[in-house]
């Protein structure tokens, strides 16, 4: 257990007793507190809200109810003074002690430090990527792929039953598309010249060898056919090839899902959206009526027309919506709910899909529908992932793209590598507009965060091999070094660096918790700019660096502290997905 999850609960429990002595009423549940580092860390190691929550609910005074709370919490192992500060906050000093116990710790622990029980096994579903299988998954689709790997890895950190899933597009108009645009290729195969590809087809060569491919196994039997006959058998050969080569693409970025659900056969071929909709229909959430005009919007051949809604204003929407076309068939909308059913009825309360910028005005109707087919028993969460703008120098990027109009993530993996690209796209909130810009991340400067947290961990693998030479007989061993006396680390900068390193299972709960794993990203770099800070100050200052060869008990105890740094950012860059280096080169 962290220090902040240890304190947390010391104080909760400081809470009940309360309750218990009659100094609070019976608060059932006790309203959720904070315990972070406080924002000045000048006044001290810890700070909680504990007071200001408590204050309303309890009838009492914020700062009446602190003093309460201190005179508890004064007397707890480890604490070494509690101040009230501002309205009611509670801000802790802890004995060096606890955090040299904390450091041990996280030695032992090495990568799997950060590691915890807080999902307690429960189920979450992660569906992400879900590029409509009409091509190669391009720049677009990276940023969204990244975001939701690592949102399943760090949830899975913090013992949540993860399953990552990718739902497959294939039931609409753009897989049609792809058919006829196979059919040409094929056609092509067989020695037809096919001239310029028609507008509204995909013209990307990535179409050439599936042509080849069906021509091989098929010869000359869809040439003369009619489109009834070809097009089904073209739209599942299709699909098939690029649902392999968007596996192939997933995998350069390391990423893999644990299902693949097929829109035609889970839901339209399976009659499960017309399960859905009658189901709901039996709860009177469905029902034929005429929608108002868009407000705000002049559409020139407009006119009402009675329609299946669904009432999704009665769960936040902004208006009902159509579940039908005007030509009988389902809308995507419906297909989304009985997709969405499904995921519930197969065990999943908390649901969470990453979507793309053009999706924003999606999410009300979508939480809705969740809203309605669970009942209220399940949660949806949608993370928007913005545009990634393609940089050269700071110019507009320009490469080969043999898919067409698009960038592929192949082409960006390949000129830049992996681990890059992992974790550029994580270095920004999703919802922010992006700019990927090939020179910069691949700079080796402060101002390129890839090479900077790499940088801080070949900078320790650099001491660690030089120890044997420079100190002789201090081991490197990180089970010799959690016996080291910790008790020397005492510079200011040194203290900070410890206490900043044991904050990362406190990020990694709060990433899990909000569904943000770029604060993953964010806590690095800064974990990775006070390390390099201290080693500077080790440049200036003799007695300040990590190896001092006539002080081996001092020499052991830095290593102890840059052994906790290196297994953090291990940690923290293997739910990103990417592999520290041993050595810059």
């Amino acid at each position: 257990m962290s220090v902040f999850r240890h304190y947390a609960e010391a104080i909760t429990g400081a809470i009940r007793a309360m309750i218990a002595a009659g100094e609070l009423p019976n608060l059932d549940p006790i309203p959720p507190i904070t315990v972070e580092p406080p924002r000045d860390p000048s006044h001290g190691d810890l700070a909680t809200n504990a007071a200001m929550v408590l204050a309303k609910p309890a009838g009492r005074k914020p700062r009446d109810l602190a003093e309460a709370l201190r005179r508890r919490l004064t007397a707890g192992a480890g604490v070494e003074t509690i101040e009230i500060a501002g309205p009611g906050f509670l801000n802790l000093r802890l004995a060096p002690a606890v955090w040299d116990e904390e450091l041990r710790r996280a030695i032992e622990a090495g990568k799997h430090y950060g590691d915890s029980d807080l999902g307690g096994g429960r189920p979450v579903n992660v569906e992400y990527v879900s590029a409509n299988p009409t091509g190669p998954m391009h720049v677009g689709h990276c940023r969204g792929a990244v975001l939701g790997d690592a949102l399943a890895t760090v949830l899975a950190k913090v013992g949540y039953r993860v399953t990552r899933e990718y739902y497959i597009n294939d039931a609409g108009a753009q897989v049609d598309t792809l058919a006829r645009s196979l059919h040409l290729r094929y056609r092509e195969a067989l020695g037809e010249t096919i001239g310029e590809i028609p507008a509204g087809l995909y013209p990307g060569d990535y179409l050439v060898p599936v042509g080849r491919a069906l021509a091989g196994r098929d010869r000359e039997r869809w040439v003369e056919a009619s489109e009834t006959e070809w097009l089904p058998v073209c739209r599942r050969f299709a699909v098939d090839a690029m649902m392999a080569l968007i596996r192939d693409d997933l995998a350069v970025l390391g990423i893999r899902h644990d299902t693949f659900t097929s829109e035609k056969e889970a839901l339209h071929e399976s009659g499960a959206i017309a399960e859905a909709v009658a189901e709901l229909h039996g709860r009177d959430l469905v029902y034929e009526g005429t929608l108002e005009k868009p407000k705000g919007k002049e559409i020139e051949d407009w006119e009402p027309r009675a329609q299946t809604l669904f009432r999704a204003k009665q769960f936040g929407d902004d208006t009902d919506r159509p579940l039908k076309k005007s030509d009988g068939s389902w809308t995507y909308f419906a297909a989304d709910i009985a997709y969405h059913r499904d995921k519930f009825r197969r065990g999943y309360a908390t649901m969470i899909d990453v979507w793309g910028a053009d999706h924003g005005g999606y999410i009300k109707r979508m939480k809705a529908a969740v809203a309605a087919v669970s009942e209220g028993r399940a949660e949806l969460d949608v993370k928007i992932c913005n545009l990634v703008k393609l940089l050269r120098a700071g110019a507009p990027a320009k490469m080969s793209k043999r898919s067409g109009d698009l960038v592929t993530v192949r082409d960006v993996v390949d000129e830049v590598g992996r681990d890059v690209v992992r974790l550029i796209m994580l270095t920004q909130k999703p919802e922010s507009p992006m700019e990927f810009d090939f020179v910069r991340v691949t700079e080796k400067s402060k101002d390129n965060p890839v090479f900077y947290i790499q940088y801080a961990h070949a900078r320790i693998r650099s001491v660690m091999r030089r120890v044997a030479s420079e100190v002789p007989g201090v081991s490197t061993d990180p089970r010799d070094l959690q016996g080291a006396n910790l008790a020397r680390l005492g510079h200011p900068a040194e203290r900070a660096l410890v206490r900043l390193t044991l904050q990362w299972p406190r990020i990694v709960e709060a990433s899990a918790d909000a569904h943000e794993p770029h604060r993953i990203a964010y806590y690095l770099h800064e974990l990775a700019s006070a390390f390099h800070a201290l080693w500077n100050q080790g440049t200036e200052a003799p007695e300040l660096r990590f190896l001092v060869g006539e002080d081996p008990e001092l020499t052991h105890a830095r290593l102890a502290m840059c052994q906790g740094v290196a297994a953090v950012i291990a940690s923290g860059l293997a739910v990103i997905g990417v592999e520290p280096v041993e050595e810059m080169r």
